[in-house]
């Protein structure tokens, strides 16, 4: 496993205590495990989503995730509607554990309120909570 100091936390997403991320880009929040999240769990081997068109309140679980290790609920960070999922994920679960913030995230929603991002921890915060 990784020392907190060698984890990829990118300053341009925001971070949940359950250790999801979030990014939004032109008014759709992408979602996914953070490097943490995937470390800690090991080797991914399924992935389960929702449908698109499926709504959640912020906090909903939404997936889990299945490792060698266990399986591990996935919580939504803001309230919305799911308008893609990562359907690459479903014959190439590992892409999590490869590239958490890029080909590894696992849905894009419509938010029902952004500002509910202004919740979410920044890099810091959250490496805060990691060495707390």
């Amino acid at each position: 496993m990784k020392e907190i100091s060698d984890l990829n936390l990118p300053d341009d997403v925001k971070y949940t205590e359950s250790h999801e991320w979030a990014k939004i880009f032109d008014g759709i929040v992408t979602i996914g495990l953070n490097d943490y999240a995937q470390d800690q769990l090991g080797e991914i081997v399924f992935v389960e989503l929702p449908e698109k068109g499926d709504t959640f309140s912020k906090g909903d679980e939404f997936g889990s995730v299945e490792s060698v290790k266990a399986v591990s609920e996935i919580y939504i960070p803001i309230s919305g509607e799911i308008v893609e999922i990562n359907e690459d994920l479903e014959d190439a679960p590992e892409l999590v554990n490869e590239s958490c913030y890029e080909n590894g995230w696992l849905v894009k929603i419509q938010p029902d309120d952004v500002s509910q991002l202004d919740d979410l921890f920044d890099k810091t915060a959250y490496f805060d909570t990691l060495k707390g």
